[in-house]
């Protein structure tokens, strides 16, 4: 089996996934992106690496039983997605507090509110394969718990039950 955690940076997906309890193997495609060399560039304007996907494709190519975490993730092929979901004032705060700019804190808070990543994992993935999880004030234990009931079957796939358009 493969399960993608993904949602917009700074919903939590790292913090949690290092949480869960699972026979699967972690993955943090981010480090393996720079652990592997698979960026395809810099993105100037947002102070961010472009991964080369075709590069990550391949190295998940023949991999099995992976929990693989990234905003990214929802772009690789995958049994069950789960996207984590947060309000977009706390992306902003956790994002600006970790150094990245006002910009790209704001941009990706209305992302979030817009429903970007969800509504990628859907297209890509099919509602029936998508859980979605607010972990807005929520601990990460909670969040690693709510991810391993996915993982376990315990829930049943959930898409356009968190709503943040109050923030636009």
């Amino acid at each position: 089996m493969r399960v993608a955690v993904t949602g917009t940076p700074g919903t939590g997906k790292t913090t949690a996934t290092k949480q869960v309890e699972t026979d699967l193997t972690v993955v943090h495609l981010n480090d393996v992106i720079e652990r592997e060399g698979y960026a395809a560039g810099t993105d100037e304007k947002r102070g961010s690496v472009i991964a080369d996907t075709d590069a990550v494709a391949a190295w998940l190519n023949g991999r099995e039983d992976l929990l693989v975490e990234s905003h990214l993730a929802h772009h690789f092929p995958a049994d069950r997605v789960i996207v984590l979901r947060c309000h977009p004032a706390d992306i902003e705060r956790r994002l600006t507090d970790r150094g990245d700019s006002e910009q790209k804190a704001r941009e990706n808070a209305e992302a979030e509110a817009l429903d970007v990543v969800l509504s990628e994992a859907v297209a890509e993935h099919g509602a029936d394969s998508v859980y979605e999880v607010d972990t807005t004030d929520r601990d990460p234990g909670d969040v690693a718990a709510a991810i391993e009931s996915v993982i376990a079957g315990e829930r049943d796939p959930a898409v356009g039950t968190v709503d943040f358009m109050e923030y636009l």
